[in-house]
């Protein structure tokens, strides 16, 4: 599971109707979008349950301080320490690898002002990129044009999802609104189709909607690229699945 918003309700309805009573929970950093769920997450109140926590964090003391300082007794009844699930924490820094279950992940540092990890998962021949609340490193006057190909700075990312099956990745603005909120650390459609088809990447997933975007407008964001081959290009919606070997 990555990251904690709104989803997390009914995703944990879900799971808690399956038998399987332990998951892996990796965050990407801690603005308030990304962790508003947790407290609404139905396994962390299930006492048999096992959760995982995956913190960008030093170490871990300061994994569990991080999601502790929302879940104080003060925005939500319980404290970190009273919640029922056998909670464990895990910190990780960028570019090191480590395994969850069957699945190596990598972590990639993002663009994002506080600072985020984008995740790269594979397992069974498969990879997926998770790249959420990350911008552009270049500037204007230094290439950045709606459907400029990416800088050399963006090696890093480029590197990670070389040849990924799956990529999902920030799209929250247009390329104008872009240009006028550049310091606020995310993205716009034509940069992620540029870096994917530079790297290769198979199927790209434009995530991230502005919480201002109607459903009028990412219909016709979808209609836009919907017929886009290299890479296929799909807009997120509530409750996709996704089949890796479709």
């Amino acid at each position: 599971m990555l990251d904690c918003g709104t989803g997390a309700r009914p995703l944990g309805r879900d799971l808690l109707g399956r038998p399987q009573r332990e998951l892996d929970l990796l965050f990407t950093h801690f603005h308030m979008d990304h962790i508003i769920g947790f407290p609404f997450f139905g396994p962390v109140f299930a006492p048999n349950y096992q959760v995982r926590v995956t913190v960008p964090a030093f170490s871990e003391e300061e994994a569990k301080d991080r999601l502790g300082r929302f879940v104080n007794g003060v925005y939500h009844p319980l404290r970190i320490r009273e919640i029922p699930a056998q909670l464990s924490f895990t910190p990780i820094q960028p570019g090191r690898i480590f395994q969850r279950g069957p699945f190596e992940v990598l972590g990639v540092r993002m663009n994002h002002p506080g600072g985020a990890v984008g995740y790269r998962i594979s397992a069974g021949g498969y990879t997926v990129c998770y790249f959420t609340d990350t911008a552009p490193l270049a500037r204007p006057g230094e290439g950045v044009t709606a459907n400029a190909p990416p800088p050399a700075t963006e090696r890093q990312v480029l590197d990670a999802i070389e040849g990924v099956d799956l990529l999902i990745f920030d799209t929250m603005f247009t390329f104008d609104e872009y240009l006028e909120k550049m310091t606020w650390g995310h993205a716009y459609p034509e940069y992620a189709v540029a870096l994917s088809k530079v790297a290769n990447v198979k199927h790209l997933i434009m995530f991230h909607h502005a919480p201002d975007a109607t459903d009028g407008f990412l219909d016709e964001l979808s209609a836009k690229w919907q017929d886009h081959v290299e890479p296929r290009v799909t807009l997120a919606r509530e409750g996709m699945l996704i089949d890796l070997e479709g």
